[in-house]
This record gives C-alpha cells, sequence and structure tokens, in this order.
C-alpha cells in the first residue's frame, strides 16, 4: 500500500511516516499547503512527491489510502475529500470535532465504499490488549476507572492545540485518550461532570477533570491537561483486584512497558517487549483495507468516544451533569 500524508504534522514526522517506512507498506507523496515545506518534508524522508496544495495529492493515481494528520478542525473535511477520492483514509483522532460531524464523516466514506480508520495508536499495543483482556476475562464487577493523559506545553504559544478556531484544548488533544480507556472497561456512562480551565486565555481548556457516572453505580474519573508535567496512566479496580498501567498511551517504543496486577491474591507484573504501536496501527489499517474488515478503531468507535467528549465539553460549559446523546 502506497500513502500519501495530509499535511507535515510533528506526529506525522516523529512516528506515523517511520511506522510506515518499518512496515511492507510506504510513503509515496506528502501535501502542504506550503509547497516549500512539503518538498523539504519529502526531501528530509525521501518522499518521492510533493505537493503544495491538498487537492493536488489527492488526483495523485499513484496512492491507495492517505493519513491525515491535521489540526482536529480539518479531520473532517479532508476525510471526506479523500473518500471522495476513492481513497481509505486513517484518520489522526478526533475524527472530528463532535460526534455528529462524526457520523456524517462515517456516512460519508461508507456511501463511498472507503475504509476508515481513527488513529488511536495506544489500542494496538499488546500491552493494552493484555489489558482489556485481564478486565474482561479475570476481573470480577469492574467498580471504578481513572485515567489521566497530561503533559507541559509552555514553549509555543501558537500551537494548534490552543486554538479554538481549530478545536484545540486538552480534551479534544489528550482528554480524548483518557475516555477511550475508560470505555473499554466499562463501556458507554450515563452521565458526565466536567470542570475546565483555561491558564492561558485562549479560549480553550488547559485542565479538565471530569466525573463519568453509569447507572449501576460504577464511575470513572478523568483528568487531561496542558499545563503540568506528563503523566499518562490508568487504573481499574474490581471487587476481586486491580490493575494499574503507567505510560499507558504515548509510550515509549524503545522501552519494555509494564501491567501491573492483583487479582483473586494473585499478584504480578507483565513485561512487554519494546515495539512501535504506530507501525502495528499501520499495519492493521491495512490489513482492513486489504480483507474489508472493520477496523478496531472504526468509525463506530470513533463515534461512540465523541459522545463522550461532547458531553464532557457541555458539562463543563454549564456547570451541571450532562446526559449521553
Amino acid at each position: 500500500m502506497e500513502f500519501g500524508i495530509i499535511g507535515t504534522a510533528g506526529i506525522a514526522r516523529k512516528s506515523v511516516l517511520p511506522a510506515i517506512d518499518a512496515s511492507e507498506h510506504a510513503v509515496g507523496a506528502v501535501a502542504s499547503r506550503d509547497p516549500e515545506r512539503a518538498r523539504a518534508f519529502a526531501d528530509a524522508f525521501d518522499v518521492p512527491r510533493s505537493y503544495g496544495a491538498y487537492e493536488d495529492l489527492l488526483e495523485d493515481e499513484g496512492i491507495d489510502a492517505v493519513y491525515v494528520p491535521l489540526p482536529n478542525a480539518a479531520h473532517a473535511e479532508w476525510t471526506i475529500r479523500a473518500a471522495d477520492a476513492g481513497l481509505d483514509v486513517l484518520c489522526e483522532k478526533p475524527l472530528a470535532v463532535d460526534a455528529d460531524q462524526a457520523r456524517e464523516v462515517a456516512a460519508h466514506c461508507e456511501d463511498r465504499g472507503v475504509t476508515l480508520m481513527e488513529a488511536f495508536m495506544y489500542r494496538y499495543h499488546p500491552r493494552t490488549e493484555r489489558a482489556i483482556e485481564l478486565a474482561r476475562e479475570e476481573l470480577a464487577d469492574v467498580r471504578s476507572v481513572s485515567s489521566s493523559f497530561k503533559f507541559a506545553l509552555y514553549d509555543d504559544p501558537g500551537n494548534v492545540r490552543l486554538s479554538e478556531e481549530l478545536a484545540g484544548g486538552s480534551l479534544m488533544d489528550v482528554g480524548c485518550y483518557a475516555v477511550s480507556a475508560v470505555r473499554q472497561f466499562l463501556g458507554e456512562p450515563d452521565r458526565v461532570y466536567a470542570h475546565t480551565h483555561d491558564s492561558r486565555g485562549a479560549g480553550v481548556d488547559t485542565e479538565l477533570a471530569g466525573i463519568l457516572e453509569y447507572d449501576d453505580g460504577s464511575s470513572a474519573r478523568i483528568a487531561s491537561g496542558l499545563d503540568t508535567q506528563k503523566v499518562q496512566r490508568y487504573r481499574v479496580e474490581a471487587t476481586n483486584g486491580w490493575l494499574e498501567v503507567e505510560d499507558a498511551f504515548d509510550a515509549p517504543l524503545d522501552e519494555p512497558l509494564e501491567l501491573e496486577y492483583r487479582i483473586d491474591g494473585r499478584h504480578a507484573v507483565e513485561t512487554f517487549d519494546p515495539v512501535d504501536h504506530y507501525r502495528l496501527q499501520v499495519e492493521h489499517f491495512a490489513d482492513c483495507v486489504a480483507s474489508g474488515a472493520r477496523p478496531r478503531t472504526d468509525a463506530d468507535e470513533a463515534i461512540a468516544n465523541m459522545r463522550v467528549v461532547d458531553a464532557l465539553a457541555e458539562s463543563a460549559a454549564r456547570g451541571d451533569p450532562r446526559t449521553l446523546r
């Protein structure tokens, strides 16, 4: 499979392009609104073709699929335009600015007959798969989950994460990971409550704390932020034990990772060899395109996650609990 990359974002440079190169697939072209930036990206990473307009890349007959790492507000538009060109799409999270838009994108891609996958790379790490397996098969009656993803963003005031117009904010950038993790263990909440703070006066949240409530009495706590040192973890607690993960989402690719748990009195720490979960994500996407199977992080999953993100944002704005819609 030959990929085209729409945009020259850091995550494309640092993570996804190297992952594609490490797989059996290749990057054939890159596009930027700035022709010189596209050319520099192509030269730096030995990409054969570069374009000074996203539209030109979509007309490249050598491209089989596109990867979309644009700012959040542009994900839906360029996913739809790629689908119109008959191209399968691996789109960075979140797929859209809200659940309604995600539904529109999903329906459009379904109508065009293209594969659509949201790039939640952590879901493809063997440790994540093992944690979900343990929770489903060995933890009895999960009662609570806590999940956090925060990092310090102080030296880049023009960063797209701080742009209201581009759908930035900590919830959209890293809080969506915390929400996704909770949903793997507890499913869809019935109500949520959230508090946010905008420490930069940017018009977006730079900190969020939220509660997810379930009618069976279980609950979850999530936190996201751009104001403190990096933390990314989740902990799952059940009537017969718990499991806990550090470096849960943007995990290092060159270090072994651990999953700690105590279940029915048995304490264990499982160690996972270094692995590139971005490469596993790319390979899963390509396999789904080839087979016609739905990706693990498909449009339905994207919509479900955005329903919770939407409710948290609404709760923070209104100051009261919100039910999901």
